[in-house]
């Protein structure tokens, strides 16, 4: 994320601050309580946002941890366009024998 993203959403997030304000005083809150009112929503707003953050750092839903994946992905994908049909069969028939072993 870029530094002017950042400000971008720092300002965006003021503002609804600024306008969730305005809309409880015009519902009919006093101003005390619709500033409070207001700060519960932000509140609930970044708890939210920092759950969801969480839940992905947790499931390695990260952008970086994608990145590493599709570059392993890749490599191995190389790796076995580069190799023989002899070292294919080789490869296939140690699968076999891991996968037979697995299962007793």
């Amino acid at each position: 994320m870029r530094r002017i993203d950042v400000i971008a959403i720092g300002i965006t997030v003021f503002a609804a601050g600024g306008v969730a304000y305005l809309f409880f005083q015009t519902v009919g809150f006093d101003e005390i309580s619709a500033g409070i009112w207001s700060q519960a929503l932000l509140i609930v707003g970044l708890v939210g946002w920092t759950l969801t953050y969480l839940f992905r750092v947790m499931g390695k839903k990260m952008t970086y941890n994608q990145q590493v994946k599709d570059y392993e992905d890749a490599v191995l994908q190389k790796q076995l366009e580069a190799m023989s049909s002899e070292e294919l069969g080789k490869l296939q028939q140690k699968i076999a024998q891991e996968q037979s072993t697995s299962e007793c």
